[in-house]
């Protein structure tokens, strides 16, 4: 093989999206929540607002927008949360389009302090070492380089801390939702059961793999901002920009924290309005909005099956990555560039089993996580599949190269199996999400009927920014 020769790129940013996933942007945590909604208390004395001689004295990056319970929101925290989210879709995005999200974003920041407030008072603090943890689980989920999220936020201008302060208020909410559950976050087997009962009731039935988006409303007599927004978000999700980041920004359900997958779904869990649509909708369609109580729904649905039926091709995989030092440019390969294609040649020729790719990959630093989890060879995107298809348990694949480095993979195992057979373990994760939803929503009315908020007028200046 010619060293001199093009390099040719395999589209790899679909397939590392579900072989590395795409992270919802922000901490997966997983949810053991619990509790009911505490009893409505009356509302706190209104706490004195912040003395500012003249708002005109302030830098206009810190100018109060708005302040909730006595803490201030400035116009430096909307900013730089916008800029975190055009920095996390990695599209391009008009001065038109970020002023009809502003709004949305005061919403989602004030929402996200009534909840850090919540922590605070329950004395619940987030460790140093579990914020590392969850941007290390993003830059590994999304093949990126240990601290290159760090570097690349400050690159770009957007502080360090937006993305934190966003992972924290995620972390400690779970734990708040924990002690909310109390003794409901333990499914029991008899519940598993019973669910298990109902499944098999309703086999044959149609059941819809779905993630969505919810936008609230605040007054539905007047949903004209929130309803502009949403419009806002399908344009961009319709050019590209990637449904879990999006979902993990903006989505005001539960389910942001999964980057808005729901998982899935039988009928008769589906709101009315959400399943009329989804019955028409063609698979990876992004849906007009829907209006449902409390707010509007966007949704895509990923795949569609009948209850208890749906045979597929389950594959356990390993993988090697080759980091480049540079961009790839194809037609001008740096040395190291050919240097490393001709270790990634001999790897992919002499290499006998998954344990042998693990080693290799850990040889390497370990730069994407070896073992992405076991995958659906069914659901994966065209061109990964068109690679794995042809692959014999333990042999490499070839050289698979993107413009951050070269990939190889391994099949490990192939079993055909019934993927609509849920697993008691599967059952008691839907049965705890449903109840952590509910809690979350339950908790969030209530910290919002006890709040004091004050929009200042420097909210006006933003919004038409």
């Amino acid at each position: 093989m010619s060293l001199s020769l093009r390099f040719a790129l395999l589209p790899l940013t679909a397939c590392a999206a579900l072989l590395w996933g795409v992270s919802p942007a922000l901490a997966q945590v997983s949810p053991s929540p619990t509790g009911e909604a505490p009893a409505e208390e009356a509302a706190p004395p209104a706490p004195a607002e912040p003395t500012v001689s003249r708002a005109s004295s302030l830098p206009a990056e810190d100018q109060i927008i708005a302040i909730v319970n006595g803490q201030i929101l400035t116009k430096r925290d909307v900013e730089d949360r916008a800029q975190l989210f055009v920095l996390s879709t990695g599209l391009p995005i008009s001065a038109d389009v970020m002023s009809r999200m502003r709004g949305q974003l005061i919403h989602q920041l004030i929402d996200e302090r009534l909840k850090m407030q919540e922590m605070l008072s329950r004395h619940i603090n987030i460790e140093p070492e579990q914020i590392a943890d969850a941007i290390a689980n993003i830059e590994a989920r999304n093949g990126m380089p240990k601290d290159a999220l760090r570097n690349r936020l400050k690159k770009d201008g957007v502080s360090l801390n937006t993305l934190v302060d966003q992972l924290r208020v995620q972390i400690g909410w779970m734990q708040v939702l924990r002690e909310e559950l109390g003794t409901r976050s333990r499914v029991t087997p008899l519940q598993i059961t019973q669910r298990e009962q109902a499944l098999q009731a309703e086999a044959g039935q149609p059941q819809y793999f779905i993630s969505e988006i919810f936008i609230p409303v605040a007054d539905a007599r007047h949903d004209e901002a929130e309803l502009s927004f949403t419009k806002t978000i399908i344009s961009q999700l319709r050019n590209g920009a990637p449904f879990p980041i999006v979902a993990a920004q903006f989505s005001q359900d539960q389910s942001a924290l999964q980057g808005g997958s729901r998982g899935w779904m039988q009928e008769d869990n589906i709101e009315p309005e959400v399943l009329s649509i989804v019955r028409q909708m063609p698979v990876n369609a992004i849906s007009n909005p829907i209006k449902v109580p409390g707010g509007y729904e966007i949704v895509t649905v990923h795949a569609r099956r009948l209850i208890g039926k749906q045979m597929g091709t389950l594959i356990s995989l390993r993988q090697a990555f080759f980091p480049f030092t540079s961009p790839l440019n194809p037609s001008a390969p740096t040395e190291q560039q050919k240097h490393t294609l001709q270790k990634a040649v001999h790897a992919s020729q002499t290499l006998k089993n998954c344990d042998a790719m693990e080693a290799l990959n850990k040889s390497l630093g370990d730069p994407r996580p070896s073992n992405p989890g076991l995958q659906v060879l069914e659901q994966l995107a065209p061109q990964m599949r068109a690679v794995l298809d042809k692959l014999t348990i333990n042999r490499s694949s070839h050289p698979l190269v993107a413009p951050d480095g070269i990939a190889l993979l391994m099949i490990c195992s192939r079993e055909q199996r019934n993927l609509a057979q849920q697993t008691p373990g599967q059952i008691a994760d839907q049965l705890m999400n449903e109840r952590v939803e509910q809690a979350s929503q339950q908790l969030q009315r209530s910290l919002r009927r006890r709040a004091i908020i004050k929009i200042r007028p420097a909210a006006k200046a933003v919004l038409t920014h």
